[in-house]
């Protein structure tokens, strides 16, 4: 199946200070990608408002996740959408969780669980999953949430204390780092009971090693090769619904090199 590549430079849900630079880290990886399979999304000229809730910016979230969601439904293949931040998962696994019974393999080094309640930041890359999960503000949340047992988080290994607690209650699958391979992340996907999987990667599930261009490096995390590794064995086990590659934020649009390798072949291992 073809892939299209979905490619959606927004800012908004970030908190981190290089939130501008996942524009730069977008458009960086948008000019190595085929034209004739490449859209650009349109995000938002300027921040957006609260709505009235404590997630910042969620009016340009929700315009984001429309204008994603319009594109991605005129597309019969294979989506994959490149951020930006972890927000603009909201229109593909969504969909996918719509259209097909989905397991959702969610690669990053935070599980993104807050709730706007919890959230130490406000920012909404933290409370994407737990958005998806049908518990972030009303008018981000699918219609079809996220089942907590089609979930897998996979090299987490930050989390806040309401996250973690999360986590346990619902009985959400976690995979440390140090034990992520090929059979874990297999035998984690079948135990779900879906019938195919949304593979994330948020760059930042790499050791930092591996990678510069994040906001929120964090230690003891995944090598590259182990990365592939992953992604191969979840494609093998289960047939892939869709996929997404987020939080590339270099330091200077000039540094965006350094790690467009590693990133690329990421994209292949997933769009291949």
């Amino acid at each position: 199946m073809a892939a299209t590549f979905f490619v959606v430079p927004q800012w908004q849900g970030s908190g981190s200070s290089r939130a501008m630079r996942l524009i730069d880290g977008a458009e960086a990886i948008r000019e190595d990608l085929p034209v004739s399979s490449t859209v650009r999304v349109d995000i938002p000229s300027g921040a957006g408002s609260d709505e009235g809730t404590p997630v910042q910016r969620l009016s340009s979230i929700v315009a984001v996740r429309d204008a994603l969601l319009a594109e991605i439904s005129m597309s019969t293949g294979l989506a994959i959408t490149i951020g930006g931040d972890c927000g603009v998962e909201l229109a593909p696994i969504g969909r996918a969780i719509e259209t097909g019974d989905t397991a959702v393999l969610w690669l990053d080094a935070h599980p993104d669980l807050n709730t706007p309640a919890s959230s130490p930041s406000g920012a909404f890359h933290g409370m994407v999953v737990r958005t998806l999960l049908g518990e972030g503000p009303d008018v981000a949340t699918p219609s079809i949430p996220l089942d907590p047992r089609h979930l897998v988080l996979a090299g987490t290994r930050a989390f806040d204390e309401a996250e973690a607690e999360y986590a346990q209650s619902a009985g959400i699958g976690v995979i440390a780092p140090e034990d992520l391979d090929a059979a874990a992340v297999t035998e984690s996907l079948v135990a779900t009971g879906a019938s195919r999987v949304y593979i994330h990667v948020d760059l930042d599930v790499l050791d930092p090693a591996f990678i510069d261009g994040v906001g929120f490096p964090e230690p003891f995390g995944v090598t590259l090769p182990q990365l592939l590794e992953v992604i191969a064995a979840a494609k093998a086990a289960l047939p892939l619904a869709g996929a997404g590659v987020t939080e590339f934020a270099p330091a200077a649009p000039e540094a965006a090199v350094d790690d467009l390798g590693s990133i690329l072949r990421i994209i292949g291992a997933l769009a291949s």
